[in-house]
């Protein structure tokens, strides 16, 4: 199998016969063989008796349906686990990715020898308040993670299976696969320009609260990938910086009073300043954060997955 393509989808009745004849057309004219994984995440329409109708015809089409909506990171989570061909490519269902790119994300893959490889819209037909946010959104993924993608979210991307395989996709993480690989150690990530075209039928699944989502998911991911085998390192250093910081407050406030003191002047009392206060607070803060960072530690431990690193080759 030289190529698997995953599809999640919600209500696309109307798109997914067009898309798969499309799919079909474009990989038998390149001689690719392929699997076509269609994943329903909960339509409410008609859309899983098209797949069944169009299953009967093409033994390349497998369809998995979930029980309700659990979001487009489950479903590629899922897909990604039954796949079976030496290059994954992921594209959305509602004929705004061109199938025309497959070929060309499959050889920078196999010929390229990229581990990832995602698409570039670099001409939407996106309104305004869609392409701004998204803007954005990409250039502080790409401050953060310094991967430099311009186009973090979009569903048309191809990757080596040794990357699905690796990686686990959850909540919303979707739009950070690029991230998730890098840190993995999956570093040759490439980036094509591809064509987005206008959405022909139904409406976007999508609204604005993705971006607000999407940066807490950033921060999260951000967290979890360098601090989750050293939990101390992150809750340490803060509760170390604040505990000192509050002591030296404490220090001047209390050396003050005595300067005063013994210069025969008049100082207030000690419990009287609002900086003895603001040191108590961050003593009492670095004390609170040292603790977490221990129990943190105590907690990774003892975890199932505290050694579950990514062998690549083994030589004898």
């Amino acid at each position: 199998m030289e190529i698997s393509i995953v599809i999640p989808l919600l209500n696309e009745a109307e798109s997914l016969p067009e898309l798969t004849r499309w799919i079909a057309r474009v990989l038998q004219a390149n001689g690719l063989t392929y699997e076509l994984i269609l994943i329903d995440d909960g339509s409410t329409d008609d859309s899983w008796a098209v797949m069944e109708a169009l299953a009967v015809d093409d033994a390349t089409l497998r369809g998995i349906r979930f029980n309700r909506n659990y979001g487009k990171s489950a479903a590629l989570n899922v897909g990604f686990e039954a796949a079976r061909g030496r290059v994954i490519c992921t594209m959305d269902a509602d004929l705004q990715d061109s199938p025309e790119e497959l070929p060309e994300l499959y050889r920078m893959i196999v010929e390229d020898k990229y581990d990832l490889v995602s698409g570039w819209k670099q001409k939407r037909f996106d309104p305004l308040t869609k392409t701004i946010p998204t803007k954005l959104f990409n250039g502080a993924t790409r401050w953060i993670s310094g991967i430099q993608l311009h186009d973090f979210n979009c569903g048309l991307k191809s990757y080596d299976q040794r990357v699905v395989k690796s990686i686990e996709v959850y909540g919303e993480m979707h739009r950070y696969i690029p991230v998730i690989a890098k840190w993995n150690g999956f570093r040759k990530i490439g980036e094509k320009v591809v064509q987005h075209q206008e959405r022909k039928y139904g409406v976007t699944k999508f609204g604005l609260e993705r971006f607000v989502y999407g940066f807490l998911d950033l921060a999260s991911i951000t967290f979890v990938s360098r601090f989750r085998r050293r939990p101390m390192h992150f809750f340490g250093t803060l509760g170390s910086l604040s505990f000192f910081v509050g002591i030296l407050l404490t220090l001047w406030v209390v050396g003050e009073k005595v300067w005063l003191s013994l210069h025969n002047l008049r100082a207030r009392n000690v419990t009287d300043q609002p900086l003895f206060f603001l040191a108590l607070t961050a003593v009492i803060i670095g004390v609170m954060l040292f603790l977490s960072g221990f129990l943190a530690e105590m907690v990774q431990l003892n975890g199932p997955r505290r050694n579950d690193y990514l062998v690549r080759e083994k030589l004898n």
